[in-house]
């Protein structure tokens, strides 16, 4: 059955079709948060605490999260509001004193982004060498919106879509978002991409990330994608967004909605994979109805829906969140893909959770679905030399340890082996690990240029 008669079929009663209206889309940052209904009650200290937090790292929601994905009358525990809310403990005491200071007395917008400015600097804004080993240069010259840390895979920042409908506030890419130039990857020429490509034929996958690219329109999306459809050696082209869970509407009532689903099935006519990285951090992401509707229309273009999230304190950090995220996806036919460990960077201090609880957390889950379900891969830890699978703990010789693996790698030699690490049970990253032996050294270190 061709895609565009099949998702007429599925909607016939749930989609377009059945009469509900969309929501106007509304955003929400810290300069106009005052304007959020559910937060007219509370105090001017309370706002001004958020406001405090919100002016070093990125704030905005929109009208669709506040009102159909976060309980207000929890908000102590409510995953979502902590998702998308600052918190004061986000910020040392120190520094949000300061930055509390700065906006009570009416001080200058210059001065109150200096002192952003300094406290986001110890936040280690570009992790695992983003900018320092994953750009790659091209005749000499560093091609900047672009990453080519594996030897398949390159990652391209197009410069419209480095926004989001919503933001994380774990995200690890925050450094995008915070109007610093030289924090931020992004490139307006497709060009670039695709002359880097065929210079690279041993790159199969391109991921266009952000930010978020379904931010942008359907026409503007069309012209980074399209492109590629050119290059022989690409096979895959995936897509990573939260909009499927921020703004689900993006597929299925937008006034561009059918055209992105055209486009979608362009790329799976020509005979690649269409991947959407869907990033779903809790479960009631996907309990509203348009959300299982956007899923369904994705993968009605013959696209594949794929799901991912880091593990983070207090928003999803027990097993039977994952264990019903995950069979959740699996009624959508979506893929459980990746439980990433939060990365060392932003206010990674309030979010993080020990390596030994994140494979607690993991093992528990993954007993609980299906072998379907188990496609899924965690703990991982995006470091810097690649991506490290927290495999076990276990005792070799009398020593506790945790048993690691590299799913991707830098130097690919090192991928699939398992190797070994004292255990630690405060351990949060791969940098607080120390090798169990000798042997076990080489899997620590990495040394290279970027690619060119």
């Amino acid at each position: 059955m061709p895609p565009r008669q099949a998702w007429s079929m599925l909607t016939a009663d749930t989609g377009p079709a059945s009469g509900q209206r969309q929501p106007t889309f509304q955003a929400y940052t810290a300069r106009n948060l005052h304007q959020i209904p559910q937060l007219r009650d509370r105090s001017w200290k309370e706002l001004l605490v958020l406001r405090a937090v919100a002016a070093v790292l990125p704030f905005r929601t929109n009208s669709y999260v506040v009102d159909q994905l976060i309980d207000w009358g929890d908000l102590e525990y409510d995953p979502i509001y902590r998702l998308n809310f600052p918190s004061p403990e986000m910020l040392h005491p120190d520094e949000l004193a300061r930055m509390i200071k700065l906006i009570r007395d009416d001080a200058s917008a210059g001065a109150i982004s200096a002192e952003a400015h300094n406290i986001r600097r110890r936040l280690n804004p570009h992790p695992s060498g983003q900018l320092t080993l994953n750009v790659p240069q091209m005749e000499g010259e560093v091609l900047a919106g672009l990453q080519h840390k594996y030897h398949e895979t390159v990652l391209f920042f197009p410069g419209p879509g480095q926004m989001c409908h919503a933001f994380c506030t774990y995200c690890f890419r925050w450094a995008q978002f915070v109007g610093e130039p030289d924090l931020k990857q992004s490139c307006n020429d497709p060009g670039v991409l695709c002359g880097y490509l065929r210079r690279h034929p041993e790159v199969t996958d391109v991921l266009i990330t952000g930010g978020d690219p379904l931010v942008m329109k359907t026409e503007v999306l069309a012209r980074f994608v399209e492109p590629l459809l050119a290059v022989q050696s690409v096979r895959t082209i995936r897509i990573g967004t939260k909009a499927v869970a921020y703004w689900p509407y993006r597929f299925v009532r937008d006034p561009d909605a059918d055209a992105l689903s055209r486009l979608f099935e362009r790329v799976v006519q020509s005979g690649r994979q269409l991947a959407v990285m869907a990033h779903y951090s809790h479960p009631r992401e996907l309990a509203p109805e348009v959300a299982g509707d956007a899923v369904r229309r994705i993968r009605a273009t013959g696209g594949s829906v794929y799901v991912q999230a880091p593990l983070i304190r207090g928003i999803n950090d027990h097993a039977d969140t994952w264990a019903e995220l995950w069979r959740t996806a699996l009624d959508l036919g979506a893929i459980p893909y990746y439980m990433f460990v939060e990365r060392d960077t932003g206010p990674r201090e309030y979010f993080e959770v020990p390596l030994a609880d994140c494979w607690s957390i993991f093992r528990e889950a993954y007993s609980r679905v299906s072998g379907l379900g188990r496609t899924v891969r965690g703990p991982v830890m995006s470091a810097t030399p690649g991506k490290v699978l927290v495999n076990g703990i276990t005792d070799v010789a009398g020593t506790r340890a945790f048993v690691l693996q590299y799913l991707q790698a830098r130097d690919p030699e090192l991928v699939g082996r398992p190797f070994f690490a004292r255990f630690d049970a405060k351990a949060t990253w791969f940098d607080q690990l120390t090798p169990l032996s000798d042997g076990d050294r080489r899997f620590f270190a990495w040394a290279g240029e970027p690619r060119g």
